[in-house]
């Protein structure tokens, strides 16, 4: 007999980050949410439909610093439930076969605020006047109870009331909006299976403008006074996504915002189908416009195509960052292969004791993933050439939408396009460029120069 979110389990894989269960899995996320933004009061009920994966006594959860008021379960008969060190454990009274359908709802509340991590403090935040939600890798468990694993993929229903004349913002499609007196509740739908860390709110006095209409529409949802500036600033992100959706397929999801809060961020952050950018991202003088690219790109790599564990995150960052380099190329900056060449030039200056498809669980966010997975890319768009290259990208997002993916399966997926577009002696040749890169810590020699731009 086995149980969710044993040791053993956790084992299995070092990067998991003591959150999440591969014991079974959440198909649907239900979440009703009340926040008052004055006093960072959050209630909410939160209904799960879970699948087990194997035989089981118990479910674990995540919900860290909220308290849990009341736990029903159906399909299967609870015996009790604990809430202890960020785990809310319920105890079933007998096992539970493999493939049997729960539907667990949990009642909690409190003050939600986030947590720390090896990389800084994540989750559920204040601003000076609203709510940031900044979940990865571990900060989806300060808002709602969830599996926290990024391959557990779920569809989600959101809503969330709040004050007026606060605006909310969720991942997925707007459905409903309900004014009730002094309170508006909105109401998103996603139904594309996202990872939890990409299940987001973000609650402020936002205007919205429309950015682009095609190929989807394109919408920033900002301060009024931001609005101005936000128009300057990201005038050309209808050609920016008409860029991508040819290089790298067709835009996966309905729509894409951009949320720019009042508040200085340190960092901009991804979503399902939106990214989050602070005010200081806006300003003309700080050289932030790569971000732009950089959080678009991680829509088709990061959302859509997902990673099956944090061990493989350069499948998301190195995409994301040789998305830069594409776009400074497409629009008439710096060549993609100029790029690459400078950042391979700071790389060989760095310690040589990262390897890309292992970087240990301390190693998952550091640069050097992110700049030498964006050199993987390019040394790969050398060997194949511009077309083999962003074919073998194309098929990658089409035929891993919506799924969790591992280096592994990338190897397979290069293999296969090598080897029909050359044969085997280009399939031995990718296969050789990818161990070099991916498996050992001393960087490789530049390579050489892609026949012409991207298109």
């Amino acid at each position: 007999m086995t149980t969710g979110g044993t040791r053993r389990e956790r084992a299995r894989d070092p990067y998991a980050l003591l959150h999440g269960s591969t014991a079974f899995h959440v198909a649907h996320y239900d979440l009703d949410l009340t926040y008052r933004v004055r006093t960072n009061r959050l209630t909410g009920t939160a209904t799960l439909r879970i699948r087990t994966r194997e035989i089981l006594t118990e479910l674990r959860l995540d919900l860290v610093g909220l308290a849990v008021t009341k736990v029903q379960v159906a399909g299967a008969t609870l015996a009790r439930h604990q809430h202890r060190a960020g785990r809310l454990v319920l105890q079933l009274a007998d096992e539970v076969a493999a493939e049997t359908v729960l539907t667990v709802t949990v009642r909690y509340g409190g003050r939600p605020g986030p947590i720390p991590s090896p990389w800084g403090p994540v989750g559920w935040e204040e601003l000076e006047d609203g709510v940031v939600v900044a979940s990865q890798p571990t900060g989806a468990p300060t808002w709602f109870p969830c599996n926290d694993r990024p391959a557990d993929k779920a569809t989600y229903r959101t809503a969330v009331t709040a004050e007026n004349p606060y605006r909310v913002v969720a991942h997925g499609v707007l459905v409903d909006r309900r004014v009730r007196g002094s309170s508006t509740t909105w109401v998103y739908e996603e139904l594309h299976p996202t990872a939890s860390y990409l299940a987001t709110v973000q609650i402020g006095r936002y205007a919205e403008i429309l950015l682009a209409s095609v190929p989807v529409p394109q919408r920033a949802v900002l301060p009024a006074h931001l609005v101005p500036l936000a128009r300057r600033r990201l005038a050309e992100h209808g050609a920016m996504m008409a860029a991508f959706s040819t290089l790298f397929g067709p835009y996966p999801f309905p729509s894409y915002t951009v949320v720019v809060t009042a508040d200085e961020l340190e960092i901009p952050l991804e979503a399902q189908s939106l990214s989050i950018f602070g005010a200081n991202h806006l300003a003309p003088t700080r050289g932030d416009e790569r971000l732009i690219p950089h959080e678009l790109a991680h829509q088709w790599f990061g959302n859509s195509v997902s990673v099956a564990s944090w061990q493989h995150l350069w499948l998301n960052e190195g995409f994301a960052c040789y998305a830069e380099w594409l776009w400074s190329e497409a629009s008439g900056g710096k060549s993609a292969d100029s790029l690459a060449r400078l950042w391979h030039t700071r790389l060989a200056g760095l310690p040589q004791d990262l390897v890309l498809a292992d970087p240990g669980p301390a190693h998952v966010f550091d640069d050097r993933v992110y700049k030498r997975g964006a050199l993987t890319l390019h040394a790969l768009r050398g060997a194949l050439g511009d077309d083999a290259f962003f074919a073998l990208v194309r098929a990658w997002t089409k035929e891993h939408a919506d799924l969790s993916v591992t280096t592994t399966e990338f190897r397979g997926h290069c293999a296969a396009h090598a080897t029909a577009v050359g044969g085997a002696s280009l399939a031995l040749t990718v296969a050789t460029l990818l161990a070099g890169w991916l498996d050992s810590p001393l960087l490789p020699a530049p390579t050489k120069r892609p026949a012409g731009r991207a298109r």
